[in-house]
């Protein structure tokens, strides 16, 4: 089982630390959330930064809110990432809820979705050299994956998880493994209505938070701020993972379920949580 770490984002200058101390672990993954109207780094900036300082683990967004950029735009910075990074770059996409972030990119959440699902047919055509249309060219350079980079969707609802079978080559489930099992058996049987070859890759989130109690106390207070808008920030808090044995039985159930990985989100800007967590597994 593959396991990554999901990136705190309240300070950006211990990331290079952090990743630096997942790579020298056990670790797959570097991941980062994605919002515009909130204090955190910008993710395809910071992992063009962690990625040049590592050499090894992947770098993914989850989720980048690609409804709020320009495609070509975006087409033309996630191609260079994935081909000066020798294809480490992993594209988690989805379309988020926050209205704020749609207001001021100036996208209508309404049509997120919409907006999103006529995206991708460009993306993937600009990845693959093809001219952007109406007698423009290519937007370079090419990907260092033909096709573009690795795609995972994000979401529940069933139109989210058809574009996994649509336009994408895995599914990302920020579920527990008690709803995360269904979310994997839908993906998996779009994947095989839409008649894609081999399975899709399936990845799941979890958040936790190891070490002394401040440092626990500071991830949820974190991830509550961050989850306010929901209306059920404590909710979401309680499913944090805190002890070593908690960690280990989410990875076992989430390999039980067949997910290729599991991403450990953390919160708390400890960087020595790294360690703690590569001991817990």
């Amino acid at each position: 089982m593959n396991v990554g770490i999901g990136l705190p984002i309240g300070d950006p200058a211990t990331l290079l630390t952090w990743a630096r101390r997942a790579e020298a672990g056990p670790f797959t993954t570097l991941g980062l959330l994605d919002r515009l109207v909130y204090d955190n780094p910008e993710p395809l900036v910071a992992l063009a930064v962690l990625a040049g300082a590592t050499s090894r683990i992947r770098v993914q967004t989850e989720v980048l809110l690609a409804p709020l950029r320009d495609t070509a735009l975006l087409a033309k910075q996630t191609a260079t990432l994935d081909r000066m990074t020798g294809g480490r770059l992993v594209l988690g996409l989805g379309i988020g809820g926050r209205e704020d972030d749609h207001r001021v990119a100036g996208v209508d959440i309404r049509t997120r979705g919409r907006r999103l699902d006529e995206q991708m047919p460009v993306l993937r055509r600009l990845w693959s050299g093809e001219p952007y249309g109406d007698g423009v060219g290519p937007v370079g350079p090419a990907a260092f994956r033909p096709g573009g980079p690795e795609v995972l969707f994000g979401g529940f609802k069933p139109v989210a998880l058809e574009r996994v079978a649509r336009w994408g080559d895995g599914f990302l489930a920020a579920a527990p493994p008690s709803w995360a099992g269904g979310l994997f058996d839908t993906v998996r049987r779009q994947w095989e209505e839409y008649g894609r070859a081999g399975a899709p890759r399936l990845v799941a989130q979890v958040n936790a938070a190891l070490g002394p109690r401040q440092v626990v106390d500071d991830a949820r207070a974190a991830m509550h701020a961050y989850y306010t808008f929901t209306g059920m920030p404590d909710r979401m808090v309680s499913g944090m993972l805190t002890t070593p044995r908690a960690i280990r039985e989410a990875v076992t159930a989430y390999g039980d379920l067949g997910a290729d990985e599991v991403v450990l989100y953390c919160y708390g800007l400890d960087p020595d949580q790294v360690d703690r967590l590569a001991d817990a597994l």
